[in-house]
């Protein structure tokens, strides 16, 4: 497990990545009001700006060498609320199984869980990885494409296909990187133990 960043950290917190994730934090219950309420162009359309802005909060941050610990943990917090709220508007509209939604909290209750274990030994969180990049960027391919299923005609069956394949992907790649994170701790652990 990576956990230091070769990158110069600061301790800014009014950096433009900073601020980008903040903005990204923001959207988050508006979203999932605009979801709830069924305005659902007005969501996809909070959804991609919020995607633009995860991509150039990480772009900027390093190009312009303000990574900070504040970004650190605001960027996947962010990603983490849009998926949760995601999640919560498109099972209480019925778009998404129950199934599926309890399976993918099963795995952040997981990480949680494995947090709070780094914690006690004195380690950070995890560094996100590639595959957790990865599964986030399939879940929230999928989630709009789900979004948009839920129409009628040839797009919605299109929407259908392309989001349930999304949706499967994501969420395998999602507890792959779960599990890899829980064998990153266990190690870091069975470390600290052998150290003592």
């Amino acid at each position: 497990m990576e956990v230091q960043e070769t990158r110069v950290q600061t301790d800014r917190v009014l950096t433009i990545p900073n601020i980008l994730s903040m903005a990204r934090l923001v959207g988050v219950p508006l979203f999932l009001w605009l979801i709830l309420q069924k305005y659902d162009g007005w969501a996809l359309l909070v959804l991609a700006l919020s995607g633009v802005s995860d991509y150039l909060d990480g772009k900027l941050a390093r190009r312009w060498n303000q990574i900070s610990n504040l970004g650190r943990l605001l960027d996947p917090a962010a990603d983490r609320l849009y998926v949760l709220s995601t999640l919560f508007g498109l099972t209480w509209r019925e778009i998404l199984p129950l199934w599926l939604t309890v399976a993918l909290l099963a795995r952040e209750a997981m990480l949680l869980v494995m947090v709070g274990v780094l914690r006690r030994h004195g380690y950070p969180p995890p560094q996100v990885n590639f595959l957790g990049k990865a599964a986030t960027f399939n879940l929230m391919y999928a989630f709009p494409l789900l979004l948009l299923s839920d129409g009628e005609g040839w797009p919605a069956q299109l929407a259908a296909i392309f989001g349930w394949a999304f949706a499967g992907w994501g969420t395998t790649l999602y507890w792959w990187a779960g599990i890899l994170y829980v064998v990153q701790v266990r190690r870091l652990v069975k470390a600290d133990a052998t150290a003592d």
